[in-house]
């Protein structure tokens, strides 16, 4: 080494440690004599995670957080978060390092405001604290060896509303320590919002077992997962789990600990649980292919299933693109918190009563604004027997905000309204409920003496004008559709509101609902009966409306429902299918009574149908479509229990040079296929391993995990596999009891073995719909598939899955088919994530 070289090392060493820059820290590592402030962080060892000052959104201020490193997910996404209730404002003149054995956070005046809080002597010479690839942060004496010794502190004790896998969530009964998620206060305040997850112990179950519960507060429980069944590995309210293929949940307890933990079959894959801030736990997987992360699973399913979401006098609405509204004479305490979709502060009133304030609305007496709601908790009863007595004592006291009488009797409510939910005018669900407000909140139209004229005249002028357009309407009408109110061949019909409106008597007959609206009743003026599905939520509901119109709209088949128009007015949205009056095929095959369980005979011709309609989908069609979400709920039956495959509302259309499609939406969980799960683009065959999954409930006439007579929650599909699998196979023990073995034992062995087939792990294994219909029209046979790994159980012990990643290769000892010789309905609707770019442009149509 020359001397040149020398003094530039030289320099540039006393140059660092004037500085203290990010280069001279360790990759991984704060020593004892470093420090972090700044733009400067710190990166695991293998750049997995990356620890350093961040700022939320557009607060201004500062916190020392973790996040996934950039080269591995490309948003920034903060997984824990040290000091959350006491940020900085300025992270240049902010200090993260090691005082006294603990690591420490300085702020600007150079006080201690977060800490490791070690009661340690320690010196600060002998500690440092190190950021690992599983996300946790641990402060250990230098030169520990990080395989065996226990670190002195590790941010895993200390979770924030992330857990990522390794961590645990659950309690220390010897230190009383819990760990638990909790949520942002809002997207833009990580400090601990009101709700939170953990672990606790069943009151009310003898045994005792654990269960994942969310609070609100800390203290009103809204949502459990049921206790831990150790044997299938699984919590008894989430029996979803059975197809987990992602993750592996481990419970552990003593008498130190309980806690659970989880890990990812995958490693490559990136996965984590959120206690968000809108209340709900989500799990979200990292789609690389589009930079986003995938919604998988939360619960509350809904929204408005979260204990007090929007706060005092704030209504909840499912179909609303924003999920809290303040009542009517109401606003938002904290507009900016609103804005952010923090609704937990609540609504205050615009206006004073008059009981409050003898001054205001000129001295005018209090009225009520009648609603449709669902009643909110704390009701008091009175005992009172005619509405005009409910609604007088309840004007009578200052303290009385809102009262209720029906065939119950009266109701009033005390002070602040919690738990507020919003249902539309035409949902049958609604309670009235009155509410209290300020007499200036009715504002009584006043009279305009030169509008009236204005109107008069307007009205008078435009009359010719009116007459005139009704009979180009009529008439144009009567070019489009025929007497029979069918429409014209290779054409849909544009109805009006107002039609439709006719049609359904103000749609008054509803058939059912879903998350985007509701589903009517109707009569067409030529008598031919229709059924309305009415979207509520437009700016949600848009795409979904203009993907079904673009498909169904444009394709005939006898096993698809036909769409007969549509209405496009304003942000009025609604399609008109034919009608059928045999509903859904859920409400026959899992309905209790027996005079109305379908027989063997028609559950097979409605399987065969079905399978004609998606081949003719995938094969037939000028673009390959994708429906997304076959399940029974979207299988509707005619007079004669023809199947029509309906809902196309997350279909997607593949062009024929093109083999795969990726979506970021989602069907149903438990007709997922595992390659969809994993967020990696689909194939027509996602569509088969679903038909597979109702195939089996065909045979069972139950939900795949649903429990079953003999008390047992078993997961049916794992089940039917052994059980055609050996030698002596008894395919009849398989079979709905409600048939009393009354069904053809070729055609139940062949529906066995088809659904076996579709539910391969691999999509390449899987059959082609076309050949589905050929086997189950008895054109071809079909030889026993190997058992995929999602269904195979461990030897006797037919309830333990083993959960498998979409990776994973398929070994068995059994044949493999050979594929020469092998060869929402009205009722229901899906709620559906955004439509991804390419499929947009793929369906967008000009309505």
């Amino acid at each position: 080494m020359d001397a040149k070289t020398k003094r530039s090392l030289v320099l540039l060493l006393c140059l660092c440690l004037h500085l203290n820059t990010h280069v001279c820290l360790a990759a991984d590592t704060i020593a004892a004599n470093q420090s972090l402030s700044g733009d400067q962080t710190i990166v695991s060892a293998g750049k997995v995670f990356e620890l350093g000052f961040f700022k939320p959104g557009n607060s201004s201020n500062y916190y020392i957080g973790m996040w996934y490193s950039k080269q591995l997910v490309s948003l920034e996404t903060i997984v824990w978060v040290a000091n959350r209730e006491t940020p900085v404002s300025d992270r240049f003149s902010s200090v993260l390092r090691i005082s006294y054995g603990n690591l420490v956070l300085f702020n600007v005046s150079n006080t201690p405001i977060w800490s490791t809080n070690l009661a340690s002597t320690t010196t600060s010479g002998s500690a440092q604290a190190v950021l690992l690839d599983s996300g946790n942060l641990v402060l250990r004496t230098a030169g520990s060896n990080a395989n065996t010794s226990e670190p002195l502190w590790q941010s895993f004790d200390h979770p924030a509303h992330t857990w990522l896998p390794g961590a645990r969530i659950g309690f220390n009964t010897v230190t009383s320590q819990t760990l638990i998620l909790t949520s942002w206060k809002s997207s833009e305040d990580p400090a601990p919002g009101l709700f939170t997850l953990g672990l606790f112990t069943l009151e009310l179950d003898p045994n005792g077992s654990n269960a994942y519960l969310i609070l609100w507060n800390r203290s009103t429980p809204y949502w459990n997962s049921g206790s831990w069944d150790a044997k299938s590995r699984i919590f008894s309210g989430s029996p979803e789990m059975r197809l987990n293929y992602i993750h592996n949940f481990s419970y552990v307890t003593n008498k130190n600990e309980s806690y659970f933990t989880y890990s990812l079959y995958d490693p490559k894959k990136i996965f984590r649980f959120v206690m968000h801030s809108s209340g709900q736990i989500q799990q979200l997987s990292w789609l690389e292919i589009s930079s986003q992360w995938n919604l998988f699973w939360n619960q509350p399913r809904k929204q408005c299933g979260v204990y007090n979401l929007c706060g005092a006098f704030g209504s909840c609405n499912e179909v609303s693109t924003v999920s809290c509204n303040c009542l009517t004479g109401f606003e938002p305490k904290l507009q900016r918190d609103w804005n952010l979709q923090a609704y937990s502060g609540g609504c205050k009133r615009k206006t004073p009563l008059h009981c409050d304030n003898a001054t205001s609305a000129d001295g005018k007496q209090d009225q009520f604004l009648k609603m449709a709601m669902l009643l909110p908790e704390n009701m008091q009863s009175v005992s009172v027997y005619t509405f005009p007595e409910c609604e007088s004592i309840c004007l009578n006291s200052c303290s009385c905000t809102a009262y209720a009488y029906d065939s119950s009797g009266c109701s009033i409510w005390i002070g602040d309204l919690f738990n507020l939910q919003q249902f539309t005018s035409s949902d049958s669900q609604g309670t009235t409920l009155y509410l209290r407000l300020a007499a200036s909140e009715f504002k009584s139209p006043k009279s305009n003496k030169g509008l009236i004229i204005g109107v008069v005249a307007g009205s008078a002028a435009g009359i010719a004008i009116l007459l005139g357009l009704i009979v180009v309407v009529i008439l144009r009408q009567r070019k489009r559709v025929t007497g029979t109110g069918k429409a014209v061949e290779g054409s849909l019909v544009a109805f009006g509101y107002r039609d439709l409106q006719d049609a359904t008597k103000n749609f008054s007959e509803k058939l059912g609902g879903g998350g985007f609206g509701s589903v009517f009743k109707g009569t067409l003026p030529d008598s031919s009966v229709i059924a309305v599905k009415k979207l509520e939520s437009v700016s949600q509901g848009e795409k979904q409306f203009r993907t079904e119109v673009s498909i169904i709209g444009t394709i005939q088949h006898v096993n698809l429902v036909r769409l007969r128009g549509f209405c496009s007015e304003a942000k009025k949205r609604m399609l008109v299918y034919d009608y059928m009056p045999n509903g859904s095929l859920d409400s026959h095959l899992f309905h209790d009574m027996r005079p109305n369980v379908l027989d063997w005979k028609t559950r097979y011709q409605i399987a065969l149908g079905t399978a004609r309609g998606l081949a003719y989908l995938h094969e037939k069609c000028r673009d390959c479509i994708i429906h997304c979400d076959i399940k029974p709920e979207n299988i509707l039956l005619d007079t004669e229990l023809g199947p029509k495959v309906a809902d196309f509302g997350l279909a997607k259309l593949v062009r024929r040079e093109f083999s795969r499609v990726l979506t970021t939406m989602r069907g149903t969980r438990g007709y997922l296929a595992p390659e969809w799960i994993s967020g990696v683009a689909i194939t027509v065959k996602a569509d088969v391993y679903s038909y597979g999954m109702m195939l089996f409930e065909f045979v069972s006439g139950r939900r795949n995990s649903e429990q079953s007579e003999d008390g047992k929650v078993r997961f049916f599909p794992s089940w039917a596999a052994s059980q055609i699998s050996t030698a002596e196979a008894d395919v009849l023990s398989l079979l709905d009891p409600r048939l009393d073995g009354n069904a053809d034992v070729q055609e139940l062995t062949r529906t066995c073995r088809v659904a076996c087939w579709c539910v391969q792990d691999d999509e390449a294994h899987r059959p082609s719909m076309g050949q589905v219909v050929q086997i189950l029209e008895g054109i071809s046979d079909v030889n026993l598939p190997p058992i995929p790994r999602s269904l195979q159980v461990l030897g006797d012990d037919q309830e333990h899955i083993i959960f498998f990643t979409e990776s994973s290769s398929i070994q068995s000892s059994h044949q493999r088919s050979n594929n020469t010789s092998t060869a929402s309905s009205q009722t229901k609707s899906t709620t559906s994530s955004t439509i991804s770019k390419r499929s947009e442009e793929e369906h967008h149509i000009n309505t």
